[in-house]
């Protein structure tokens, strides 16, 4: 690799941090030993050709263009970490890895939040990570921490809001959710 491809492969990895939180590579690699994958099965829930996983972990390109696939990221996420702390099975993992495959992203409150009962009622669970994944598609964790910052003097609660859901651990933000619930 010579001076121009590292400099722009630095740049992309830069912009990552700045747009995702961290460079893709990391994020990536992070998800597929978590959640006991391979790249080409990433790939596959993520929704993306194997090649262009590639070029976003090694830097070649900066962002992830569909929104839907950022969106799946954040659920991915959400899931490893949920894996990670015991909450979900590796069976119950995979269960879910094919319906963030199938999920479309952007859409609020849809069908497939549904609660075992049937009742149509949507768990909170499944309300939170849809405000969750509302707030991580329009921003990054960073910027969405900066603008929380600027509003703490004036508006706490705001601020609050903003750090749980838009940058927080699910738990964190159920919980929240639960305790502002009239």
């Amino acid at each position: 690799m010579d001076a121009a491809q590292q400099e722009a492969t630095a740049r992309a990895r830069e912009l990552q941090r700045s747009w995702y939180g961290e460079p893709l590579g990391a994020l990536f690699r992070r998800l597929i030993e978590d959640l006991g994958l391979n790249q080409a099965r990433l790939a596959g829930v993520l929704g993306l050709s194997a090649p262009m996983l590639s070029q976003l972990m090694s830097g070649q390109r900066a962002k992830i263009g569909n929104p839907a696939v950022v969106q799946r990221v954040q659920l991915l996420q959400d899931l490893a970490g949920q894996v990670s702390d015991g909450s979900v099975s590796a069976a119950e993992a995979t269960e879910r890895m094919d319906e963030i495959k199938k999920s479309q992203g952007g859409s609020v409150l849809t069908n497939t939040g549904q609660t075992a009962s049937g009742s149509g009622a949507p768990t909170v669970k499944r309300v939170v990570r849809e405000i969750q994944s509302l707030l991580r598609s329009v921003s990054a964790a960073g910027d969405i921490i900066d603008a929380a910052d600027s509003l703490a003097p004036t508006h706490p609660e705001l601020a609050e809001f903003l750090r749980v859901y838009g940058a927080g651990r699910t738990s964190d933000a159920v919980a929240h959710y639960q305790a502002h619930q009239s």
